[in-house]
């Protein structure tokens, strides 16, 4: 049986082939449009998934969009309406758009893949995400929290799962809690992105950044604009804010004059902890120094009322484990907190936890829900993208006259020759097998870099990466490494640092041994690498360990800012020679900058 999931017309467009249950292919538009959260129809991830599958559109069994299109659409008009006529701009430019584009949803997937009326079903957005955080774990059964700027109208969810691997009892998700729009614990957090001169929905990671350099001073301010319950709710003052009114504006001048002016996006950011060959600029210093408290502010509240909700779950439900997905569920600060700060034993997040894996979760909630099949799929890597043999790779190479060292007959030769140029402190840029599933680059599209220097995240922040020097990097290491290392509950068997959804404390003793990946604060958001998910990026960083004592790695994703992670070779060449990456291994081949790859 196959069924397509497909989320769009929000941001991070997103398609995902299941058969039988098992995962076969899953991409975002944004990876072959190379529009960073591309939003529009994904009719580019749709045709790579049905290729993967070796199937056409009418030999799909069933089709399922991740929301329920005229749910949304009234719950737009009728906030319009309630606010008319300040939403006017909101009304016009929201109107249009749904109207324009989700209200067709259903004739745009039968035009493009061929499919019956009858084939396409819809589910409820926070049940996609709720399925797409249990069914891909390991338990039989948890407690579940989706938490995510708005959906249809519910913007949190709380709820209990069950679904025993043996078949053995129907597979069931009971959302028995939620909270509606426009109560948002996202658009809390995005209102803050955007005072902090940030793009809402694409630079929230950049606030828990910048959060390190700063102390929660304003947590009270904070809470001038939300309530936190006992039983886990909470509600936002919605003197505060704009969003539910306005198309261009998230809070309004009341916000302004409780926090001051917002900061330009133009400035640059920098504290006397982050840079103090500036610490001179006193008054500059003073002013980063404030929204850097501003940033630790919010991201404190966050974690706090996702802890609150947390525990009042447990309470509800006495659960071991527990299950997120929803934007929200990509703070990877919070969540090492809600892991270690709550009863549950453990946490399970699947590496798209935002709307991309809405269509993960619409695929899954249609076979193990509607059609009632019994689970055959632990998620525990994220590598479902399209992949490049060296054959293809071969014949781009060559079409461009790029001069290259192939390594196909000598594996541990190749391997050896890059853990040379990092010890060279050399910059990498690994592309290889099929990318992965979410916004994090895992391996197998990448840029790798020695971690023991502290210059080296300047470095690459700087003259590769091309974004805020601030930004922090990834420590990949061996799971089995990772104990000595890292601070986190059963790391080596744990499935949060696989995907790089956990921030973790660093042991005192370790907190010098690689500098580039350490956080303000003494604390790393690793990733581990086992053998039998990744043999040639767990290789590299093994022998690097063998060479230098230090089994780890930092890692980043393969591109420059603003762009989607590389795709195809030709992105990766292109990225490669516009930065300052040193070599790029694609494949079995090595190429180098200026004409140097041949040996």
């Amino acid at each position: 049986m196959d069924i397509l999931g497909v989320s769009c017309f929000y941001h991070d467009s997103a398609a995902v082939l299941l058969r039988d249950g098992e995962l076969v292919a899953a991409s975002m538009e944004e990876r072959f449009s190379r529009k960073k959260h591309d939003s529009g129809f994904p009719r580019h991830a749709i045709d790579f998934c049905l290729e993967r599958g070796g199937i056409k559109g009418p030999d799909l069994d069933y089709v399922v969009f991740y929301e329920k299109p005229m749910v949304k659409v009234g719950r737009i008009l009728q906030t319009a309406l309630s606010t008319f006529p300040r939403s006017w701009d909101f009304w016009r430019e929201a109107v249009t758009a749904y109207v324009g584009e989700k209200f067709w949803i259903k004739s745009l997937l039968q035009q493009h893949l061929g499919v019956r009326p009858d084939q396409i079903l819809f589910c409820d957005h926070h049940m996609s995400h709720a399925a797409s955080a249990f069914f891909p774990s390991p338990f039989d059964e948890a407690a579940v929290i989706t938490v995510d700027g708005v959906g249809e109208w519910t913007t949190t969810t709380l709820g209990f799962a069950r679904g025993p691997w043996n078949g053995s009892a129907p597979n069931t998700i009971d959302l028995f809690w939620e909270q509606r729009f426009p109560h948002s614990l996202g658009l809390l957090y995005s209102a803050f992105t955007a005072f902090l001169g940030f793009r809402v929905n694409n630079g929230e990671y950049k606030v828990m950044g910048m959060a390190p350099y700063g102390e929660p001073r304003y947590v009270d301010k904070v809470k001038q604009l939300i309530t936190l319950n006992n039983d886990g709710s909470f509600e936002l003052n919605m003197d505060f804010f704009s969003f539910h009114h306005s198309a261009s504006r998230s809070f309004n001048e009341r916000f302004i004059k409780l926090f001051g002016p917002p900061r330009v996006h133009s400035d640059d950011f920098f504290t006397a902890k982050s840079d103090p060959g500036r610490a001179g600029e006193t008054e500059a210093v003073r002013r980063n120094q404030y929204y850097a408290d501003i940033a630790a502010s919010i991201q404190a509240v966050t974690e706090e009322a996702l802890i609150n909700m947390a525990n009042a779950l447990h309470r509800r439900t006495q659960a071991k484990y527990l299950v997120m997905a929803g934007g929200v569920a990509l703070n990877s600060v919070a969540n090492y907190k809600i892991l270690t700060e709550t009863p549950f034993e453990d946490l399970y997040i699947q590496p798209a936890a935002g709307d991309d894996g809405g269509a993960l979760g619409a695929a899954l909630w249609a076979y193990h829900i509607v059609l009632g099949q019994p689970r055959k799929m632990i998620m525990s890597h994220a590598y479902y993208g399209e992949e490049y043999d060296d054959a293809e790779i071969r014949a781009f190479l060559d079409s461009q006259g790029i001069p290259y060292t192939y390594y196909g007959d000598d594996e541990d030769r190749l391997l050896d020759r890059v853990v040379d140029e990092i010890l060279d402190q050399k910059v990498i840029g690994l592309f290889q097998g099929r990318f992965e599933w979410g916004p994090r680059a895992l391996g197998n599209r990448s840029i790798l870099a020695d971690p023991r220097r502290a210059e080296m995240k300047d470095i690459v922040n700087t003259k590769i990466k091309f974004r805020e020097p601030f930004r922090p990097f990834a420590p990949v290491v061996t799971c089995e490494d990772a104990p000595a290392y890292f601070d986190y509950p059963n790391v080596e068997s744990a499935y949060l640092p696989r995907f790089m959804l956990a921030v973790s404390p660093i042991f005192p003793d370790k907190l010098d041994v690689a500098k580039a990946t350490t956080h303000e604060g003494g604390t790393g958001r690793l990733q581990t690498i086992d053998r039998s998910t990744n043999p040639r990026y767990y290789e590299l960083v093994r022998r690097f360990g063998q060479a230098t004592g230090v089994p780890i790695l930092m890692n980043t994703s393969f591109n420059l800012r603003g762009e989607p992670i590389v795709t195809s070779p030709a992105n990766a060449w292109w990225t490669f020679s516009n930065s300052g990456i040193d070599w790029l291994m694609m494949g079995s081949f090595l190429i180098g900058k200026n004409g140097k790859g041949t040996e």
